[in-house]
């Protein structure tokens, strides 16, 4: 008991250190003197307690930051050097790692982003897709309020985008999700994502549950960060934006009721059926 509070107590002191200093981007050996450690024992010691590695950790808290001043009127440039980095490549690259566009596309809200869509025959219904040169960013199925209100929510994502339609680009990604026969060597899809760090967190984790297996919300919630966050998670699998492809249908209630599902309840019920049945195939 007394090693765990004496753990907590070093790993609260080094997050302390990391919030204050992230903005100089302080060294592995730096952060862990500041808490007495060696590196190698600090860095299993973090990913222990964070889930995640002390770079990551900085990484993270540099993006934040930056992404607060690119919301403003400060340029790329400011925001890189603001955030305690060398140049703007280094901010380019940290934006494609984790948010997977530009701080320029950040800033503009996809401004100069070229979106092409297609409505497609699924085995659940009519689908919407939408796809850019890196990879898929849309994919949700016709509702009630038909093609219109779907493409508009979708639109609302990235507003300053410019959106066209266009089935042929489109289609090859619809056969490659739905395709019985694909093989499991096939690469995978490339996603597009745009959503806070903790939504795209628990994206990733989505996709890792197997195909044919369902896993309740609030075992994703401790793989993410706490068992507490059981709503937050539940919100974060609701704004989805890559049905299928991103598994949010394979998330159930812990009781063993279906739960909710953006797309309708019935939906998920045949999404779920329809793997359990090619997995046990």
């Amino acid at each position: 008991m007394q090693t765990m509070c004496e753990d907590y107590n070093r790993m609260e002191k080094a997050i302390l250190f990391l919030e204050q200093n992230y903005n100089r981007q302080p060294e592995l050996r730096e952060v862990a003197q500041s808490v007495h450690l060696s590196e190698f024992h600090f860095q299993r010691l973090f990913r222990r307690w964070a889930g995640i590695s002390p770079k990551r950790f900085i990484q993270y808290m540099t993006l934040e930051h930056a992404k607060r001043l690119l919301e403003g009127s400060h340029s790329v440039l400011d925001a890189t050097y603001d955030s305690g980095l060398s140049s703007p490549g280094r901010l380019h690259d940290l934006f494609i790692k984790i948010e997977a566009m530009t701080p320029g596309e950040y800033k503009a809200h996809g401004a100069g982003l070229r979106i092409s869509y297609g409505f497609h025959a699924s085995p659940f219904g009519e689908c919407l897709l939408a796809v850019t040169e890196r990879g898929i960013c849309a994919l949700g199925f016709i509702g009630t309020g038909g093609r219109a209100a779907l493409l508009r929510d979708y639109q609302s994502r990235w507003p300053q985008a410019v959106w066209e339609k266009n089935r042929r680009l489109s289609e090859p990604y619809v056969r490659r999700i739905f395709d019985e026969e694909k093989s499991n060597g096939n690469r995978p899809l490339p996603l597009l994502l745009h959503g806070t760090n903790f939504q795209i967190k628990v994206w990733e984790a989505l996709l890792k549950i197997p195909m044919g297996s369902v896993v309740p919300y609030e075992d994703i919630a401790v793989k993410v960060c706490s068992a507490r966050a059981t709503r937050a998670v539940g919100s974060a699998v609701a704004k989805n934006p890559i049905a299928f492809l991103i598994p949010c249908h394979r998330v159930i209630r812990k009781a063993g009721g279906i739960g909710g599902y953006h797309w309708g309840a019935a939906r998920k019920k045949a999404m779920l059926i329809w793997e359990a049945a090619r997995t046990q195939n």
